[in-house]
């Protein structure tokens, strides 16, 4: 099995900066493969938590080398929820990349452990007699200090129903649980080793240098 490695986090910072720097990236460190995937940017100011700024991936398996390169700047460049990312914001980055695993059909929507699975729910809206769906990482829950349950009407939230959650809606909730490695990386940190593996710091066009 595939799991999230270092080199999957570089190669998204890199199609990042090659993307401002309108230049192609380098190739990848790792090896090809089929699997779900996402990628998390978040943002830390004078030692802050960081907040998060674009997640996206995919919930079917796909060739990690493309996939990476996609959802790298797809969750920083049009994740909906907020403004893309500018490159003056680059050293204050952290990026996360997630290996998708051991997919499983719940028996209901509390057949799941908080900090080990990652949830994908399905549910018809009662109003529109729509089907919608949406998904946590298995890093949000504990995160976020939900309980199941708190979590779940979150992700009724996300998935864009607005009426009153009751308990017979939770209980229609048909539920994926899945696991997931994962690697994190700051951007200092990706500096440090492209200094290292390649002889020089990145530059990059519009951002400042100097703040790593």
């Amino acid at each position: 099995m595939v799991s999230a490695n270092r080199e999957m986090v570089v190669y998204c910072f890199d199609i990042l900066v090659a993307h401002y720097n309108s230049e192609p990236a380098p190739p990848p460190a790792f090896g090809d493969g089929q699997h779900p995937l996402f990628v998390t940017w978040k943002k830390a100011i004078n030692g802050s938590e960081p907040r998060l700024r674009g997640c996206i991936g995919t919930l079917e398996a796909r060739c990690i080398i493309t996939g990476f390169r996609d959802y790298a700047l797809t969750s920083a460049l049009r994740d909906r929820r907020f403004p893309p990312i500018q490159a003056k914001e680059l050293p204050y980055l952290e990026c996360t990349v997630s290996i998708l695993t051991n997919y499983e059909n719940a028996h209901d929507y509390l057949d799941w452990e908080v900090g080990k699975h990652g949830i994908i729910i399905e549910f018809v809206d009662p109003d529109y007699s729509t089907r919608q769906n949406a998904t946590y990482l298995p890093e949000v829950a504990a995160h976020e200090g939900w309980t199941k349950t708190e979590a779940i009407d979150s992700l009724i939230r996300k998935a864009g129903f607005n009426g009153t959650i009751t308990e017979q809606l939770r209980r229609r909730i048909q539920l994926t649980r899945y696991q997931s490695t994962l690697f994190s990386m700051h951007y200092s940190d990706y500096v440090a080793y492209v200094k290292t593996t390649r002889g020089s710091a990145p530059t990059i066009n519009g951002a400042k240098p100097g703040h790593y």
